[in-house]
């Protein structure tokens, strides 16, 4: 894994080289093993390497045979050496073992089209230099960032995080408010303007180009497809998902260097450990009572015949790292899990380089419990449309709560109107009363209407899957999965996020997702051929974190008091609404540990990026 930085600047590019040496050691935690250069009179390329693949000759920026064009490169490419092979019958020179240089011979020969035969996790950029255009791509899921800024005509300012960014003087460091508004309800920035100004990340599935003449073009080359075969039984699935899961697997561990994984007691991470076979495991957890599956991991890692590392985090050093973990970020990311994250990154950075991890299992297989609420509203299916509506209207105007209310208005409220992903922070009602004069004011549903009418033909599930896919996958699964590994120089790669899973995946049938008392139906049965069946049979939990216990404590509460009062929060949101909400979780009148712990990340966010840099 490595970071990335540069600019192209058609008028003074030479200005800018000290900058480039600025942007590219901020990143130095991307890749601490090496840094290399390219500049000339129109582009500046930077470079931090961490050795994986090709260890002693794989140094970037790498430049093909004739010295016509020039790479830079962050990721694996897991099926390098078939496409190198074919690329030398066609007569292309390799000077390297690296997968890096598969991409740039690559780009010679087929161009655009070179994306379609990739499999793995990248960003990369690629500079023609005798006709001085630039193109860079970003991997299907978003697995790897890319971030750019385009401050003026004839220049483009990019990098695999946005501190690389900032430091270029073209470059103003500047809130922008309008991401507040999305962040408040997904946690996460949701809008492709990132929450500084000007600075947008490249959608997953997308390449760039850029020349003096054409400016600035963005494409879609890949998105998620489901295509779903009723034929399919559930041995026919299970065959299925165990051959691509393996096959996955295998390619994944392709390395120059010794890989590890992460261990929880849930059967996504079981599952990559049973294939794996990696010897050595990683585990973080909490004291609080429920808050740890320390033991469970250990258990499995018995069974399995691997070693476990694990770590207990305690609250001082939990709340202490919170403002590196919002630097790293980038921006604020209101995951109490980041955190959590954060540590066993480090747990694991101190015995290997690389780590294999579950992330995706849940999108691509149907993982989340709220995918079955969609088998409970089935239930009433049987009343009108009509019906259904003005029951849920009549429910949202009774204002106490009680059981089955928020069934009747799931029931009858149009799934667009209601899901946008897999955490729903604040409504806009809720928004309106907290911020002082939202600026950028728009539905959550306006955000996510484009994808549910790319969505229509699939059924719910489906639905729910493709939205988590485009908006929590991307912004908050993927986003703290690469900063927290990254900010230790530790690789984390994740063997569900492959287009061959993704293909298989796609082709279940719902009945092989998700029913009235499992999720994951097909995949669990799957993962029994080497896992335990306790294993495969926990709920989901993640990586809990005991929040909502913390913040009924004095010393938290005060702690979260001290943030949410300092004057430029009670510039955007109001002061007595967030006491309310703090001081009605703290009483134990509701649990209000969400709401918070996102006004509160921001709150350290913000200090990190802008008080403390001015």
């Amino acid at each position: 894994m490595c970071g990335i930085a540069g600019y192209v600047d058609y008028k003074n590019a030479k200005l800018h080289q000290e900058e480039l040496r600025k942007m590219t050691e901020v990143i130095l935690h991307r890749g601490p093993d090496s840094v290399g250069y390219y500049e000339d009179s129109a582009i500046g390329l930077g470079f931090r390497r961490l050795s994986i693949i090709g260890i002693t000759n794989g140094q970037q920026p790498i430049l093909n045979e004739d010295q016509s064009m020039v790479l830079t490169f962050n990721g694996e490419i897991y099926n390098y050496e078939s496409i190198r092979t074919e690329l030398k019958s066609k007569g292309h020179i390799f000077t390297t073992e690296s997968d890096s240089e598969v991409l740039l011979h690559g780009y010679e020969e087929y161009g655009e089209s070179l994306l379609s035969r990739l499999r793995g996790m990248y960003c990369f950029v690629i500079w023609n230099i005798r006709e001085k255009k630039l193109f860079a791509a970003r991997d299907g899921f978003g697995i790897k960032p890319f971030y750019y800024t385009h401050p003026a005509a004839g220049e483009l300012v990019f990098g695999s995080e946005i501190k690389s960014i900032l430091k270029h003087s073209s470059v103003k460091q500047e809130l922008n408010q309008e991401a507040i508004y999305s962040y408040l309800s997904f946690q996460f920035s949701a809008k492709p303007e990132s929450f500084f100004k000007g600075i947008y990340e490249l959608a997953p599935g997308h390449f760039l180009k850029f020349s003096e003449q054409e400016g600035l073009e963005i494409k879609e080359y890949w998105d998620p497809q489901f295509a779903t075969d009723e034929s399919l039984t559930l041995s026919d699935a299970v065959e299925k998902i165990e051959a691509v899961f393996e096959d996955s697997v295998k390619v994944h561990l392709t390395a120059d260097t010794e890989v590890g994984s992460f261990l929880s007691g849930g059967v996504d991470s079981s599952y990559v450990v049973s294939t794996a076979k990696c010897p050595k495991t990683f585990t973080v957890g909490f004291s609080d009572d429920g808050y740890s599956e320390i033991a469970y991991a250990k258990e499995l890692a018995d069974k399995l015949g691997v070693e476990n590392y694990s770590k207990v985090i305690t609250p001082k050093e939990y709340w202490d790292s919170i403002p590196k973990v919002m630097y790293h970020m980038d921006e604020p990311v209101a995951d109490p899990a980041a955190v959590a994250l954060y540590f066993v990154s480090q747990l694991a950075s101190k015995y290997v380089k690389v780590v294999c991890s579950g992330e995706g299992a849940d999108e691509l297989f149907g993982g989340y419990n709220v995918y079955q609420t969609v088998i409970a509203s089935q239930a009433l299916s049987f009343l009108p449309e009509g019906v259904r509506k003005a029951l849920a209207g009549l429910m949202r105007h009774i204002p106490f709560h009680f059981k089955g209310k928020e069934y009747l208005i799931r029931t009858g409220t149009p799934l667009s109107k209601r899901y946008i992903g897999n955490a729903y922070i604040f409504r806009e009602k809720e928004i309106d009363r907290l911020m002082v004069a939202p600026v950028g004011r728009q539905k959550t549903s306006e955000l996510t209407a484009p994808y549910y009418d790319r969505a229509e033909k699939l059924d719910d599930v489906q639905k729910m899957q493709y939205i988590d896919m485009k908006f929590w996958l991307r912004g908050d699964i993927l986003r703290k999965a690469d900063r927290m590994s990254m900010a230790h120089s530790l690789e984390l790669r994740v063997p569900f996020l492959d287009y061959e899973v993704m293909r298989v995946a796609g082709s279940l049938p719902l009945s092989l997702k998700v029913d009235k008392k499992t999720t994951k139906k097909a995949l669990r049965l799957a993962a029994r051929k080497n896992t335990p069946k306790a294993s495969t049979e926990r709920r989901k939990l993640g990586f809990p974190v005991p929040i909502r216990v913390w913040l009924r404590e004095e010393k938290y509460y005060e702690k979260v008091k001290e943030v949410l009062l300092r004057p430029y929060m009670t510039k955007i949101f109001k002061k007595e609404e967030m006491l309310r909400l703090l001081n009605e979780h703290y009483q134990n009148k509701k649990d209000y540990s969400r709401k918070l712990w996102c006004l509160y990340c921001f709150g350290i966010w913000y200090e990190v990026y802008f008080e403390q840099q001015a």
